[in-house]
């Protein structure tokens, strides 16, 4: 595999660098940097997004009938880890990356025209309910009902780890349409408008003490049938599509790499507690090295399935191979944060937001502040998305064969 940029991709990898010197805000930069949370707050996120739709660009990897910029994969790639090693915040990933290839591909023409706009504007901001007490990793098993009442849908019911609920206006949400039949058959995919009466949100703060995901309370909340994506009973396949998306729509290594270098760079300047600097460490050195020979075998893996994307294949299953070698990496790699700060590093300030003006002062430093909540919260990177043990499962019988 050539992994060597052509004239013309070295240009337009030179073109990003450019535009992200020029236009992204330091107050952007230095906030998702201080955010110890999986996903960048929508005060931080959204600013970058309205700056990359301005420029045409916020639709990296959507195509060009929809709004997108209609690149290749490749500079999709290259847009990503220019991003990445730029300090730039992860794009809102619920309607940009999981939502809108759900409505180029399954919409009906009136779905597509209304909503994908509203995802590129900013004027729905999507959570996604999936999950439900008792059906995680199980998600078949879901019971949030949708009883069909003329044009219209009545559901009642809850989902659990909503993330951002209580900040968006939509819900893209799988629920049980039909009882009587198996499971992953009885099963549609709606959108749901959150402004309505029947809808709670209840927070629930992580360990770090962080809000970023919630309970959402359905009581005869109306949908209309216009709002199914897909025909009834087509949400499972429907969700298979887009946890695949979700689980490799994405590069992770770069910005794994990124973050790596980050730490071996504070690590010129931190003590190892014996009179010289951590990064002169043998045993420290060992593991910022066994972290950077996973990060790069990832990003092989990764330019492996952009080039079986650019032949016009599916990503198929080795995603889930991508999102478990990941969620380990990005845990080993805050873990190497914390360490680095030594007893700074445990500190736990439950006080937010850790950016801005009204931030509270660190012990050390602001990037020793983030290290422990940052560490407690990627420890949702190995249940998010399917956990562990489902990718697993997934590599044992559809990559292996076992």
């Amino acid at each position: 595999m050539d992994i060597d940029l052509s004239t013309e991709e070295a240009a337009f990898r030179d073109e990003i660098r450019g535009f992200l010197r020029d236009h992204l805000p330091d107050t952007v930069k230095s906030g998702a940097a201080a955010s110890p949370t999986v996903f960048v707050e929508p005060e931080i996120g959204q600013v970058w997004n309205a700056v990359l739709h301005a420029k045409g660009w916020l639709g990296y990897n959507w195509p060009k009938e929809y709004g997108g910029t209609g690149w290749s994969p490749v500079q999709r790639y290259i847009f990503e880890k220019e991003c990445a090693e730029a300090g730039a915040p992860g794009l809102t990933v619920m309607g940009l990356k999981l939502l809108a290839p759900v409505l180029w591909t399954f919409g009906t023409p009136e779905q597509k025209a209304f909503y994908l706009p509203r995802i590129l504007s900013g004027e729905d901001y999507w959570c996604q309910g999936f999950s439900e007490p008792g059906s995680g990793s199980d998600l078949a098993s879901l019971q949030c009902r949708a009883v069909r009442d003329g044009d219209r849908y009545i559901l009642n019911g809850s989902k659990i780890w909503t993330t951002h609920a209580h900040h968006a206006n939509r819900m893209f949400c799988l629920v049980r349409t039909d009882a009587g039949v198996k499971k992953q058959a009885g099963i549609s995919f709606l959108l749901v408008d959150l402004d309505q009466p029947g809808i709670s949100v209840r927070p629930i703060l992580t360990v770090a003490g962080d809000h970023e995901v919630n309970q959402v309370f359905l009581e005869d909340v109306v949908v209309p049938v216009a709002d199914r994506v897909g025909a009834e009973g087509d949400g499972w396949t429907i969700a298979k599509f887009l946890l695949e998306n979700e689980r490799g729509g994405s590069c992770h290594a770069p910005k794994l790499i990124y973050d790596l270098g980050q730490l071996e760079m504070l690590a010129r300047n931190e003590s190892d507690g014996r009179g010289g600097l951590l990064a002169d460490d043998p045993e420290w050195q060992r593991r910022v090295a066994q972290a950077r020979l996973g990060a790069q075998a990832l990003e092989m893996i990764e330019l492996r399935i952009i080039s079986e994307i650019a032949k016009g294949r599916k990503p198929g299953p080795q995603t889930s191979l991508t999102k478990l070698l990941a969620s380990n990496l990005r845990q080993d790699i805050d873990l190497l944060a914390v360490d680095l700060h030594g007893v700074a590093g445990l500190q736990l300030e439950m006080q937010r937001p850790l950016y801005g003006d009204s931030a509270p002062d660190p012990i050390h430093s602001r990037a020793a502040q983030v290290a422990a909540p940052r560490y407690l919260n990627s420890l949702a990177w190995t249940i998010f998305g399917g956990s562990n043990e489902v990718q697993s499962n997934i590599i044992a019988r559809s990559v292996l064969g076992l």
